[in-house]
């Protein structure tokens, strides 16, 4: 286990500071906000350890409302709504400095037999196996650049491994410019059993490229573009139990963007071609 996926486990095992209360904290990088998906994911945490165990979160419904401070810890406070037969129900409010930076209302259920189908499709892509990784294809590239050596040097917590062009790709040549973005990700290391966390770690991970599904379709990236972006809302749904230490293709499309938001929504899919979780998100897109 490398050291950045060992530090992730160790930001999502959350001080419990007061009934329903806990605290998280933030990598110690010199970053100016907190990344989306650790907020979503110590919060879904936060929500699990009031639930029941036989409970399984299946959805999330989650607002960014302020930039988080790496700096300084966040408080996480849990609201029971409600334990029924069959589901729980919980919202939890994310503060720093006194202001509230994030909500989730998140849903739990118990383990039923029922009516089945999938309609959708995985799409026929080149295993992880026969694609370079993140850090490879931008090394690529971008050759020796002292201000991203650092930045490719730094351990993951997670592998990447994009079927689709980078953002930066398609920045150059606008050939490559389109409204779908494939990446295989998997968490490196043998992870314990617990599907909590496998579900927790998938909440991190879903937050890692959706912005960037928007910016491809209209050839833009981060630092080789004016523009400013960050995550609004954010809604999962977890249709079966998978693993966060297999690989898992995360198929992602933008069907529509204006007014300085765009939307964007992925499926998760097995290597199997099982559907496990469907995402969406609606993104702030400044450009100028």
């Amino acid at each position: 286990m490398n050291s950045a996926l060992k530090e992730l486990l160790d930001l999502l095992d959350l001080e419990q500071i007061e009934l329903d209360i806990f605290r998280g904290r933030s990598p110690e990088e010199r970053i100016q906000r907190v990344f989306g998906g650790q907020v979503a994911a110590q919060a879904l945490m936060a929500a699990a350890r009031t639930v029941d165990a036989e409970r399984q979160v299946h959805s999330l419904h989650a607002y960014f409302i302020r930039p988080g401070d790496p700096a300084v810890p966040i408080v996480y406070t849990v609201d029971r709504v409600r334990d029924g037969r069959s589901f729980s129900t919980r919202r939890v409010v994310a503060v720093q400095h006194g202001k509230v930076i994030f909500t989730m209302s998140a849903s739990f259920h118990i383990e039923e037999e029922g009516v089945h189908h999938q309609a959708a499709v995985m799409p026929d892509v080149p295993g992880p196996e026969n694609l370079a990784s993140l850090q490879d294809r931008l090394r690529k590239l971008i050759g020796d650049d002292p201000e991203w050596s650092g930045w490719l040097s730094r351990p993951r917590p997670l592998d990447a491994r994009y079927v689709t062009p980078l953002t930066w790709e398609a920045n150059r040549d606008p050939s490559l410019v389109g409204p779908e973005n494939q990446v295989w990700f998997r968490y490196d290391a043998d992870l314990p059993d617990d599907p909590l966390l496998h579900v927790v770690l998938a909440a991190y991970a879903s937050d890692y490229t959706l912005v960037d599904t928007v910016l491809l379709a209209h050839g833009l990236a981060w630092g080789s573009s004016n523009i400013s972006g960050a995550s609004l809302d954010h809604a999962m749904w977890f249709h079966r139990r998978f693993r966060a230490d297999d690989w898992i293709l995360y198929a992602q499309e933008s069907p529509w963007s204006g007014g300085a938001r765009g939307l964007a929504q992925g499926q998760m899919f097995t290597a199997s071609g099982e559907l496990a979780v469907s995402v969406v998100q609606e993104c702030l897109i400044r450009v100028g």
